[in-house]
């Protein structure tokens, strides 16, 4: 039977790398100090392996097949965007397939991928927590937090209980880590291809990406650069920290009842994402316990880290 070590949730941000900070004062500073804290009590836990639950932003799913949950069981490579690693990354097969097959029993028809394709959305936390260029075997699962049709926040909920079930039940993995990656609150530019807001080549590219992978994912990433470095961006850092309390409560039903709506006028459209943390929390059935925060409006990010167990 697998060991669920706890989780480690953390936010993402492209402009961890494209606007790194001097010093610890510079903004980004503070949060990456307290990651590097964070990275040391897990090389201390000495995962076997981890799960990481992360978003895709347009790099590997597009809205010609969006689906809601998707998990890699053989092959995945990182797509390197924003100076993220790229290339094959290890993924732990039995375990993943282990998970699919406990999901899928308990009534989760998640898609599956031989060969994933993963961004910065996932692969910059699992170096943030594992190490840069580390060789801990993965299982990645990419949930849809780009725009509607979103998995509703008590779907992820659930599919988080049935996911610490499935793990329980896994034999011959050893120790295992949930990794969560995403949030907390920052605002984007629409990426629903039913707003009328949207611009066509914008809404061709989300749908038809594929055509044109590595053309598109330049000019988005022209686009997404030009957004940094505002130091009065939107950040909500009071309901971000709300956010880190209430899941130190271990009762994320409040989170939730706010719905999607409720959430992104406090949270943005980029705060969808936290159900990343939600279906970590709801796997390992433990409340936070350790927390560090940072608003970076020149990173358009609201930065938070919890984790299950102290963190010295």
């Amino acid at each position: 039977m697998s060991e669920i070590l706890g989780l480690v949730a953390l936010s993402h941000s492209p402009f961890a790398t494209l606007l790194p900070p001097d010093g610890p004062e510079q903004p980004g500073g503070r949060f990456l100090a307290e990651a590097a804290r964070l990275s040391e009590a897990v090389a201390r836990l000495a995962p076997d392996a981890v799960v990481v639950i992360g978003p895709d932003h347009f790099h590997g799913n597009f809205y010609d097949a969006m689906p809601p949950f998707l998990i890699g069981v053989e092959h995945a490579v990182g797509f390197g965007d924003f100076g993220s690693r790229s290339g094959p990354l290890p993924v732990a097969g039995e375990l993943a397939w282990a998970l699919h097959d406990g999901l899928t029993g308990a009534g989760f028809d998640l898609s599956l991928s031989y060969a994933l394709t993963v961004d910065h959305g996932l692969v910059q936390s699992y170096e943030m927590v594992c190490g840069v260029g580390t060789d801990i075997p993965l299982v990645p699962l990419v949930v849809n937090t780009a725009a509607p049709p979103l998995p509703t926040m008590d779907r992820c909920i659930a599919f988080g209980r049935a996911l610490g079930d499935a793990l329980r039940g896994a034999g011959g993995t050893g120790r295992v880590l949930v990794i969560a990656s995403g949030g907390l609150s920052h605002w984007l530019p629409t990426n629903d291809p039913r707003d009328p807001a949207m611009a066509e080549a914008r809404r061709h590219a989300v749908i038809h990406g594929r055509e044109a992978l590595r053309a598109f994912a330049v000019e988005r990433e022209d686009r997404v650069r030009a957004m940094g470095g505002d130091p009065y961006a939107h950040v909500n850092g009071a309901w971000d920290r709300w956010f880190l309390k209430q899941l130190g409560t271990g009762e994320s039903g409040p989170i939730a009842a706010l719905g999607d709506a409720g959430l992104e006028e406090r949270a943005g459209s980029g705060g969808h994402e936290i159900r990343t943390w939600l279906i970590g929390h709801a796997a390992v059935r433990a409340p936070l316990v350790w927390t560090a925060y940072e608003p970076v409006p020149e990173w358009i990010t609201g930065m938070g880290l919890g984790a299950t167990f102290e963190v010295h």
